[in-house]
C-alpha cells in the first residue's frame, strides 16, 4: 500500500459519514447478540412489557427514529448550504467533519438498527432486557437530538465557525512548523540546494486536481536509495493538470514514476492537514464576502481579523519550513516549495485591506492587528508588516476625504469602532 492510499484511507475515516453509519450498524447487530444472550442467561426485568405492548412501542420507536435520521441529515445539508452561501463554500467539508455531526448520526443509526432488530425478536416470550435497552437508547437519542440542534445551530455562527478554523489551523501550524523561531538562525531559501540541470522529469498523469499533501518520509527514502535529489515542483495547495511537471530528479539513478506518484495525494480541493495557508484562505474569504456590497457586514470581517491576528502571532513565533530534507551528512535529499513569512502576511492582509477600503471598522482593526504584530514579533518579521501598514495609511488618505474621518481611521481599535482608548 502506497503512502497516498494510506492517506486517503485516513481521510475517509475522518470525513466519511457512510463509514460512521456502517460501523454503527455493525455495532448494533453485535450488541443485539450480546444483549439477547444476557437476557436468556439472567432473565432480567426492566419494564415488564407484554407482547402487544412491546411490539407497539418498538414499532413506534422505529418509525420515529427513522424520522430523526432523515431530519438530521436534511437539516445538516440545508444549514451547511446556508452557511456556505453566507460565509464561504470552503467550510462545507470542515462542517461535515465535525465530531458532533458524526456522533449524532452514528448514535441514531445504532439505535434505529438495534430497535428494528429487537422488534423482530419479540415472540411469545418478550425479551424484556432487549426491549428495555431499546427504549432507554431511544430516550437518550431524543436528548442527543436536542443537543445536536442546539450545538449545530450555535456552531455555524460566523464567530464559532471561524474559531473552529483557527483552532485547527493552530494545530496544523504547530505540526508543520514544530521549531520556535530564532532570529539568530536565518530561514534559508531553497534555490541554492538544487543542481542546475535535472536528469529526470516526472509529469503528472492523473486527473486535474489540487495537491493536498505529500509523504516526505517516502520521498526521502526514494531519494536516498537512488542517491539523487528529488524536487517536488508544485507546492501543497497548488492545482496540477495532466502533463504538468510533478517531480524533477537531479543526479543518481532513475526512480520509478509510480513510486514517486504514490508519495503525493491529489484531490478535488485543498485540506488543512499540511496547508496552513488554506486556513488563512478560508478566514480571508469570509471577510471578503462580508465586505461585499451584497452583504455589507464589516463586523464579521473584524471577527475574522481577530482570528487572523492570533494565527499570525502563532506563525511568526515559529521557524518556517525551508523546504529541504537533508541526510545525516547535511546533503539535500528532497526539495519542495513552501511559503515564507511575507507570503503569509500578504495573504492575510492585502485582500481584506482592498475590499475593506473605506470601512472605518476594517481600517482600524487592521491597524490594531499590524501594530500588535510589530509589538510582539521579532524585528526580523517587521518588514512586510511595515509595508502593509504603509499601504493601509495610503488607502485611508485616499478614501476618506474628511480630515476628521482620516484621524479616526488612523486609530488602532481591536473592536473596529468603539474599543479604542484614544
Amino acid at each position: 500500500m502506497t503512502w497516498e492510499q494510506r492517506y486517503r484511507l485516513r481521510q475517509t475515516a475522518h470525513t466519511s459519514l457512510v463509514l460512521w453509519a456502517a460501523v454503527s450498524l455493525l455495532a448494533a447487530l453485535v450488541s443485539l447478540v450480546i444483549v439477547r444472550w444476557l437476557d436468556r442467561t439472567t432473565q432480567w426485568k426492566l419494564f415488564g412489557f407484554s407482547e402487544e405492548g412491546a411490539r407497539a412501542i418498538l414499532g413506534t420507536l422505529v418509525s420515529s427514529m427513522l424520522t430523526f435520521i432523515v431530519f438530521v441529515l436534511s437539516a445538516t445539508l440545508i444549514v451547511v448550504q446556508l452557511a456556505s452561501g453566507q460565509l464561504t463554500p470552503r467550510v462545507i467539508a470542515l462542517v461535515l467533519t465535525q465530531r458532533g455531526v458524526k456522533l449524532t448520526l452514528g448514535a441514531l443509526t445504532f439505535t434505529y438498527t438495534y430497535t428494528l432488530a429487537a422488534l423482530g425478536r419479540v415472540e411469545e416470550r418478550v425479551p424484556d432486557l432487549l426491549v428495555g435497552i431499546s427504549v432507554i437508547a431511544n430516550l437518550v437519542c431524543i436528548l442527543l437530538f436536542f443537543l445536536f440542534v442546539q450545538l449545530f445551530s450555535t456552531g455555524l455562527r460566523p464567530a464559532s465557525l471561524m474559531l473552529v478554523v483557527a483552532d485547527r489551523a493552530r494545530r496544523v501550524v504547530e505540526q508543520v512548523y514544530p521549531l520556535e523561531y530564532d532570529p539568530k538562525v536565518p530561514e534559508q531559501p531553497l534555490g541554492a540546494a538544487l543542481p542546475h540541470t535535472p536528469t529526470q522529469v516526472v509529469r503528472f498523469a492523473g486527473r486535474f486536481g489540487v495537491l493536498m499533501a505529500i509523504g516526505i518520509d517516502g520521498l526521502a527514502r526514494l531519494a536516498r536509495e537512488a542517491n539523487a535529489v528529488v524536487e517536488l515542483v508544485p507546492q501543497v495547495g497548488d492545482s496540477v493538470a495532466p502533463g504538468d511537471p510533478l517531480f524533477r530528479i537531479y543526479g543518481g539513478r532513475s526512480i520509478a514514476h509510480a513510486a514517486l506518484r504514490g508519495c503525493v495525494a491529489v484531490g478535488t480541493e485543498r485540506t488543512l492537514e499540511q496547508d496552513p495557508r488554506f486556513a488563512f484562505r478560508i478566514l480571508v474569504d469570509i471577510a471578503n464576502k462580508a465586505l461585499s456590497p451584497a452583504i455589507n457586514d464589516p463586523t464579521t470581517a473584524v471577527l475574522s481579523l481577530d482570528q487572523i491576528d492570533n494565527l499570525l502571532v502563532c506563525l511568526g513565533r515559529r521557524r518556517l519550513d525551508e523546504g529541504i530534507i537533508r541526510d545525516a551528512e547535511g546533503r539535500p535529499q528532497v526539495v519542495y516549495g513552501t511559503p515564507d513569512w511575507p507570503d503569509y502576511v500578504t495573504l492575510a492582509v492585502s485582500e481584506i485591506r482592498q475590499y475593506g477600503e473605506g470601512s472605518l471598522q476594517v481600517d482600524r482593526r487592521l491597524r490594531a492587528m499590524l501594530e500588535h504584530l510589530l509589538a510582539v514579533l521579532p524585528e526580523s518579521r517587521w518588514p512586510p508588516l511595515h509595508q502593509e501598514l504603509a499601504m493601509l495609511n495610503s488607502s485611508v488618505g485616499r478614501r476618506f476625504q474628511d480630515e476628521e474621518d482620516r484621524k479616526r481611521a488612523a486609530v488602532a481599535d481591536y473592536q473596529g469602532v468603539g474599543g479604542s482608548d484614544s
